[in-house]
This record gives C-alpha cells, structure tokens and sequence, in this order.
C-alpha cells in the first residue's frame, strides 16, 4: 500500500489474472493497526517502510491471500521481501512472494514469467500491454494529483478539487485500456481546468516537502502532514511521485549532482541527493520554509541533514527536520506543523514590515 498507487495495480493484476480461478483483494488501507502489527514481527532497527510493509502483509494474509506483492529497490528496501518473506514463513504462513525487480534490476521476460503462475493463458504482448497501461495510468495520477496539491489553496471554492478527486479514483478502476485512458484524461483535464482559480501573492505561505519516499508519497505514515499544511492555506510542493521514480530520476541524475555540485562530490543513495538538489530549487523558486522527512534510521537522508543545516545557515531558509516511527504521534508531528507555520508567517510579516519602512525612508 502506498498512497492511490494500489489502484493501478489493483487494475494490471485484474486484467491479467485468469479471474475464474484467481482473485485479487483491494488491499485494506492504512491504519494504526498497521503499524502496530508490523512493528510487532520487525527488528527494531529496520526503517517504518519495514515495519508498515509487514503489517500490510499481515493483513492482506489473514483476508486468504496467497500471493504477494513487492515493488522494491532504491536502498535496503530492496532487500526487504527476502526477511519478511522468511519471517512471514517462519510464522506459518503459506504463500507465493513475487518481486517486481530481481537481481539485476527490472527484467520484463522475468517478470512476465513470474505473473504466468496467476494466469498459465497470459501473453507477452497482453503482459507487455497491460504494464504500459499501469504505468500510463501512475503518470496521469501524478500529473493531475501534482496540479491540484500545486494549486489547491488557489481554488475560489475549496471543495473543487476534492469533489473531483474523489469521483476520478472511482472511475480510474473502471479503466482497461488505453483508449478509456485517454477518454479519461481529455475529460478530466477539462475539469480541472474549469476550476476557478485566484492568483498566487507574497502574502501566501509557500512550503517545500523534501527527504524519502515512503514518508513522502504514503500519506499515513506521515500523519497526513500535505493535508495539515494545505489546512493552513500553504502553497505545498511536493517532488516525489511514482511517474518521477520509475521515468525521471535516473536521466535527472546528472542535473541533480550539477545542482548540488558546491555541497556534494558524489551520490550517496537512494534520494539523498535528490533532497539536497531540489532543496536549492525551493529556495531559487522563493519557497518560504523546507520541511525534511524521513524514517527513522534512513541513512541517505541523515547524510543530507548536515548539508541541509548548512545550506539553512547560508540561504537563510527555515528547515524543519522530521522523523517518523513506530513512536511518533499525530499530536506531536501537528504541534510541531503549527509552529513551524507560525514561525514561517512572522518571518514573512517582520519582511513585509522591513520592505514597507525601507519604502518610506526612499
């Protein structure tokens, strides 16, 4: 589970299984039960991802299923399915693991062998068909998920987005190929374009979400923290998205280590930095404050937390560090948002005050 990014792959499974024989389950969402689960049957040094991958297994186990899942790859995450696979069997769970990258990364004919178990008829070329149409879905999630957390404190009427939200998750499970798709994209372009926007101004708040990609892109597992800034009528950006990991990352390497090219000689890891880069985009773009997430134990990003601290010190922008595990609490991670907030709005009036005396002194 992670974020809306089941529902294409609730699709692709279901428009390759042989559905006579083999079901697939909506996997059940995000919950403290998860993480309480997960955390019970992980070591207590492995990362929340672990510990929440677990409980989702768990879950989705005790509902009969007998095939999983995993996605994989980047840092230890990629090691991940082998010891939960282990542990899962050592508990006396029977099932299939599958992962979508192997040893030598993502191999198509690998991997088309490994879905052959849930459908002995599946073709290539329907394989090949339908993960183009999985991934062509995830493109056009992020894109319009992107527009409206971009301008959604834009909207004259502050329920817009969420009404078509809502009705475009409902009908992107009814898409199975790729002539509905682009039926589906025209159509809700439309949509969101007929939104009524106000104009953005310098008196609006404007946050940056920089660090992993768990934490950023699986909502639960950082208590809702987009939704809390937008709740404060934040400008939020957001850089990482499924279309960005599996299209974009590897050819923006060369960009990213350019940027960040005065604080770092060399790649040090999964989005380490990345964070970095797209920390020095924020401030060139004017970003009021950065806020810094990451799992607990992530060592990519606790790398980037020295480099950030200095970069703060120099640029003179505001970066709240926040980290997430089995310990954290909702309660603790709002109070600090609402500091974080207030503390961004009196940095942003004392300037205002300074301009305007500047102003009058001319």
């Amino acid at each position: 589970m992670l974020g809306n990014y089941y529902i294409p792959i609730y699709n692709f499974l279901n428009n390759i299984v042989d559905q006579e024989i083999v079901e697939v389950l909506m996997p059940n969402k995000m919950s403290n039960e998860t993480i309480v689960e997960g955390s019970k049957f992980s070591p207590d040094f492995a990362c929340i991802p672990f510990k929440y991958n677990m409980g989702n297994y768990l879950s989705e186990l005790k509902k009969g299923a007998n095939v999983l899942i995993q996605a994989g790859g980047g840092c230890r995450y990629g090691y991940y399915f082998e010891v939960q696979e282990q542990t899962l069997k050592d508990m006396g769970y029977d099932f299939t693991f599958i992962s979508l990258l192997g040893e030598n990364g993502l191999n198509i004919k690998e991997l088309y062998h490994k879905f052959k178990l849930l459908n002995a008829k599946l073709s290539f070329s329907t394989f090949c068909y339908q993960g183009a149409l999985a991934i062509a879905i995830i493109k056009i999630m992020d894109d319009f998920e992107t527009y409206m957390r971009d301008k959604y404190n834009l909207q004259i009427d502050s329920k817009s987005f969420d009404t078509i939200h809502k009705k475009m998750l409902q009908d992107i499970l009814q898409i199975n190929t790729l002539a509905k798709l682009y039926q589906f994209k025209d159509e809700y372009i439309k949509k969101l374009k007929a939104v009524a926007l106000r104009k953005i101004t310098k008196d609006d708040i404007k946050i940056g979400i920089v660090g992993e990609l768990f934490t950023s892109m699986e909502p639960f597992s950082s208590f809702y923290l987009e939704k809390e800034l937008l709740n404060y009528n934040c400008i939020v950006k957001r850089y990482t998205t499924v279309t960005y990991l599996l299209l974009q990352k590897r050819f923006s390497r060369k960009k990213v280590m350019k940027k960040a090219s005065e604080y770092i000689d060399y790649h040090f890891g999964a989005d380490g930095a990345e964070t970095i880069a797209h920390t020095l985009e924020l401030i060139e773009e004017e970003y009021d404050g950065i806020i810094h997430i990451k799992p607990f134990g992530c060592s990519p990003e606790i790398n980037a937390m020295p480099i950030l601290q200095k970069i703060s010190r120099q640029k003179n922008i505001p970066i709240m560090y926040l980290t997430f595990d089995e310990q954290t609490t909702a309660t603790g991670v709002k109070t600090r948002i609402e500091a974080f907030y207030d503390m961004l709005k009196m940095k942003k009036e004392q300037e205002k005050e300074s301009r305007e005396e500047a102003y009058e002194s001319y």
